[in-house]
């Protein structure tokens, strides 16, 4: 009798840290944990409870330390960015992870971590919309898309997008079919009311949403400039 065929086992590690959306994570971990072969790792610096922006705790599955090598790394975003981008415990192990693994990934304002380790210099990259921009200040060339592929660097823009961004991922590994399979499985058929991007809202709601945002957003890019300053120069 022919035996069954089982994937290899896909080491998939996504970086938690106090603060984090939760949704940049967990949406894309749900959809992952679909996927032919994955295993899931949730990593920080211990195995204590990580507090997400909503108040829901996270629990790592290991440590810096102790995480296995990854085939495929993603850091989810998240508004207190700037005290990772200035982690140099977690920079490193960000750089020597992304040294061998297939797939170096983002979500949010996840891929500014990804550019302050320097592994985004060169690269075309998705972010939050109110964040993207500071991209450049490392190297990278902001794509306001919900998911930016430019070689084994997939970023997506904010929060939802990193579901959509897990789909492109099971494509890109395993085929369409896979993908869509998966997108039956879990339901996927979004039909939102119009207005997720500031190139669709409504003036009057991008303005509203400009306002409530503009002290928070001015002072993490503030932060980041602070950071990018130490940033080592392409001139």
């Amino acid at each position: 009798m022919a035996q069954s065929h089982q994937p290899r086992p896909y080491h998939v590690g996504f970086l938690l840290w106090p603060g984090l959306t939760q949704l940049d994570m967990t949406g894309p971990a749900q959809v992952l944990n679909r996927m032919p072969g994955a295993k899931l790792h949730f990593v920080w610096k211990s195995l204590e409870p990580v507090p997400s922006d909503c108040g829901l705790s996270l629990l790592p599955t290991t440590t810096l330390a102790d995480c296995p090598r990854l085939d495929m790394l993603c850091v989810p975003g998240g508004s207190p960015v700037a005290p990772v981008m200035r982690d140099n415990e977690v920079l490193t192990w960000l750089r020597m992870q992304a040294a061998e693994a297939d797939l170096v990934t983002s979500v949010c304002t996840g891929s500014l971590i990804l550019a302050a380790a320097g592994l985004l210099d060169g690269y075309k990259a998705g972010c939050y919309w109110a964040s993207g921009h500071q991209l450049a200040l490392f190297g990278a060339t902001f794509v306001p898309e919900r998911v930016v592929m430019d070689r084994n660097r997939i970023t997506a823009g904010g929060v939802t997008s990193g579901i959509d961004f897990a789909f492109r991922v099971i494509e890109r590994l395993h085929g369409r079919d896979a993908a869509e399979a998966v997108q039956l499985a879990l339901e996927y058929d979004p039909k939102p009311v119009a207005g997720g991007t500031p190139a669709t809202a409504r003036p009057e709601i991008l303005a509203l949403v400009r306002a409530q945002m503009a002290q928070r957003i001015a002072l993490r890019e503030a932060e980041i400039a602070q950071i990018a300053a130490g940033y080592p120069s392409r001139d």
